[in-house]
């Protein structure tokens, strides 16, 4: 099977160990173990659970424990429409490989997560990308939508707060997506896993499996809860749909590694208080980043609503990988060239790492930007 290289991770790959102040970081600022027990309140208790653990491969569909704790953050599902994967990357490969045959027409949206585009493609199916645009807010164009919508559309992928864009679909816009979906029958699958990383309110928008009866929503604990380095994800949706996922993942995954479900499961278990902590670091961070990019003329942007990047859109004549690895060496700093997003003349700002290292990349940032500016207008 022929598929695409992932430009996105292939990028990350080249540079990510290299770098000395990473702004390509997708997740919001990692926590330790010891931080995780001291917010549950169980330290003693969790090494002496963790002790007596045998390391058998557990439940196979997951703990009941974990998908208590997931379906919780869910308004209609229970432990029954929740299946643990490895990470959200797993949950959204188990979704496309189980729904997606050779010639189905599936939706999805650009710029978005490769795996939504390119896993569908290298089945065999019939990929039509729905463009998002800067003067729509990186929203996607429902006329558009329904334009390319056909009677036999298999799939429609959305990703929702966006990666890279953090633009955000409201209920409302999310109910008239369902609504076309369901028009011609077709599942929805929304990657949710910036979901909790709201600019305003509680943080959490609707899930796409709570509105709509083919609707599937995947997500982890790598990005809001801090969590990457547990690998624990999931796929929430119709339990008759779980269960043709199940006999693709017996293939792949068997079971989550105990340890991590058990730790994953205390996390979700005490989640305001990682989410308030998840709320504090993108929100003063955005405003450092607002802040910082209305003093920068080369530089324009639509302000992310939710998620822990934005979309940059720069002014000097140099391609985006050219820039980014111009900054590497020159400053030190990391960012994602658009190119590896399919989104050339963008950059790709991560800005819920550590808020000291943001502030000192952004400082470097400007520095070559005027520097660059400078040779660019001599």
């Amino acid at each position: 099977m022929h598929i695409k290289s992932f430009g996105v991770e292939m990028w990350m790959n080249e540079f990510e160990t290299t770098c000395e102040l990473n702004l390509a970081e997708t997740c919001v600022e990692s926590i330790t173990l010891g931080e995780l027990f001291e917010m549950s309140g169980q330290h003693n208790s969790i090494l002496n659970d963790l002790s007596a653990m045998k390391m058998s491969y557990g439940a196979i569909e997951g703990s009941d424990r974990l998908r208590d704790a997931i379906s919780g953050m869910y308004e209609t599902l229970n432990r029954d429409n929740i299946l643990t994967t490895h990470g959200t990357i797993g949950a959204n490969a188990l979704v496309h490989q189980t729904l997606v045959s050779r010639g189905d027409h599936v939706i999805s949206v650009i710029p978005t997560y490769q795996q939504h585009y390119s896993i569908p493609e290298s089945i065999g199916a019939d990929i039509q990308l729905l463009h998002l645009r800067s003067e729509n807010a990186f929203l996607p164009d429902l006329d558009e939508l329904r334009a390319i919508i056909r009677p036999d559309t298999r799939l429609i992928a959305i990703n929702n707060p966006n990666n890279p864009t953090g633009a955000l679909m409201d209920r409302a816009l999310l109910d008239q997506i369902v609504d076309i979906a369901r028009s011609v029958d077709a599942w929805l699958l929304c990657d949710e896993v910036y979901r909790g990383t709201d600019q305003t309110g509680g943080g959490f928008t609707a899930s796409v499996a709570d509105i709509y009866e083919k609707g599937i929503s995947t997500a982890s604990t790598s990005k809001t809860f801090s969590l990457a380095g547990l690998r624990v994800g999931w796929i929430a949706g119709p339990k008759d749909m779980l269960n043709q996922v199940m006999i693709h993942r017996d293939y792949n995954t068997i079971s989550v590694g105990v340890v991590d479900e058990f730790l994953a499961a205390i996390a979700l278990e005490n989640r305001d208080k990682i989410l308030a902590r998840s709320q504090r670091i993108t929100r003063e961070n955005l405003q450092i980043v607002k802040d910082w990019i209305a003093s920068e003329p080369l530089l324009s942007w639509v302000e992310p609503m939710s998620g822990t990047t934005a979309l940059l859109k720069y002014d000097l004549p140099m391609t985006s990988r050219d820039l980014c690895v111009a900054l590497l060496q020159e400053e030190g700093v990391m960012l994602t060239p658009g190119s590896a997003l399919e989104m050339e003349g963008w950059l790709r700002l991560g800005y819920t790492n550590p808020t000291a290292d943001l502030k000192l990349g952004l400082e470097r940032f400007s520095g070559f930007l005027t520097r660059h500016r400078a040779h660019t207008s001599s």
